[in-house]
């Protein structure tokens, strides 16, 4: 993309539904109040019962950012620490909500979360894969940067309630420039499930203008979303452990754990491929690794990492 910082898909391959629905019933059944944590107004604790009210209904108006860690552990502690400092810094753009994973393993499942921490987004109930591990406050601002350009494109532009001069701050704030229109019309039509028309507009956005990074990476998106389309991670998975050499099997299951946050996951298992073929197979799995490394951005450091391992593979 043309602006510093990572990329990172509006869609992800985790269904809210499930744990929105089972959120709803238990709120219903339970008279739970909200886990506002006292260490900042814009930081809230999550169970599980809150999950719907707290997480997802809020990010319809500010962006959420989910932290996945557990008590005690050392680069949570780190994390958290940086992310509670930065919520205070953005003074209400977004809301840091965090989740003890073993108080609350079903919001853990649902996230597909295989180790911690881990942070994901939420903007208008859609995951949004952002980083894992303890990062240091600059690469950690860079997510936010991005997340809150990628939130106001979708029109997302709340305010956490009680932030102090909320309403100064935003009437002072310059606007946003508006996406040029095949942009807009491919957030649109991604929106609303069409990808083909997504794929259409960022082409045309292509056509007109070669040089156009976002409209590049924008398409990569949507070919990622469109490959992965009803497939299954758990059997994708299973394919291609017991088929290294399988190219498609290794493709699928890597863009699945791209959509799962799982980036060096994902970006390994095709370095990997790459080591095993030979010929079109190979030259097939790094043109895919390379469309990877324009969705996930290339400055992020595991895209780094993974170009410096493919060009060993390769030479």
């Amino acid at each position: 993309m043309s602006q510093p910082g990572p990329s990172i898909p509006m869609r992800g391959a985790i269904d809210l539904a499930a744990v929105a629905a089972q959120s709803e019933r238990r709120r219903q059944a339970e008279a739970a109040g909200p886990g506002a944590s006292t260490a900042s107004p814009y930081v809230i604790d999550v169970l599980e019962q809150d999950f719907q009210r707290d997480v997802v209904e809020r990010s319809m108006t500010v962006p959420v950012l989910v932290d996945l860690y557990v008590q005690g552990a050392e680069p949570c502690v780190q994390l958290n620490a940086t992310l509670e400092r930065l919520a205070t810094e953005y003074a209400g753009q977004l809301l840091l909500a965090k989740v003890d994973v073993d108080v609350n393993p079903r919001i853990a499942q649902v996230f597909q979360a295989q180790s911690v921490p881990v942070v994901i987004a939420v903007v208008k109930g859609q995951p949004i894969p952002l980083f894992q591990g303890a990062v240091p406050d600059d690469q950690a601002r860079q997510y936010l940067d991005e997340l809150l350009r990628v939130a106001q494109a979708n029109g997302v532009t709340g305010r956490v309630e009680g932030a102090p001069d909320a309403a100064a701050d935003v009437a002072s704030e310059d606007a946003e420039p508006e996406l040029p229109p095949l942009h807009q019309a491919a957030y649109e039509a991604i929106e609303a499930d069409d990808l083909d028309a997504a794929e259409r507009h960022y082409q045309q956005a292509l056509a007109q203008q070669p040089t156009d990074d976002m409209a590049r990476a924008g398409l990569a998106q949507v070919h990622l979303l469109q490959r992965t389309r009803g497939a299954d991670l758990q059997a994708a998975r299973a394919a291609a452990a017991a088929a290294p050499t399988d190219v498609a099997a290794q493709l699928l299951a890597a863009d699945l754990d791209v959509l799962g946050g799982h980036v060096e996951d994902a970006l390994a298992r095709l370095v990997d491929t790459v080591r095993v073929t030979a010929g079109d197979d190979r030259d097939a799995v790094r043109a895919h690794l390379l469309e990877l490394f324009e969705i996930v951005g290339a400055t992020d450091e595991r895209v780094v990492r993974a170009r410096r391992a493919l060009t060993a593979a390769l030479f």
